[in-house]
């Protein structure tokens, strides 16, 4: 991992531009389910790998056993 790229490694938890308290969610790109932020801006940092349905990404978030 490297170092700031999420927020368990150090990115900041709030959006520097908007100023919106990041919170992790599941979110759906082109690759997959993964659980990250976004703010205002957009999408901000992904915190977990791609997962191939919504159901297993939410329990990683629930169980917040998830990394990158």
């Amino acid at each position: 991992m490297i170092e700031r790229e999420t927020i368990k490694a150090g990115a900041p938890s709030t959006c520097e531009d908007c100023d919106v308290k990041l919170v992790a969610e599941v979110i759906l790109s082109p690759a997959g389910y993964y659980v990250g932020t976004q703010c205002k801006c957009g999408p901000y940092s992904r915190e977990s790998g791609y997962y191939p349905t919504e159901k297993k990404a939410l329990e990683a978030l629930r169980s917040k056993e998830y990394t990158r």
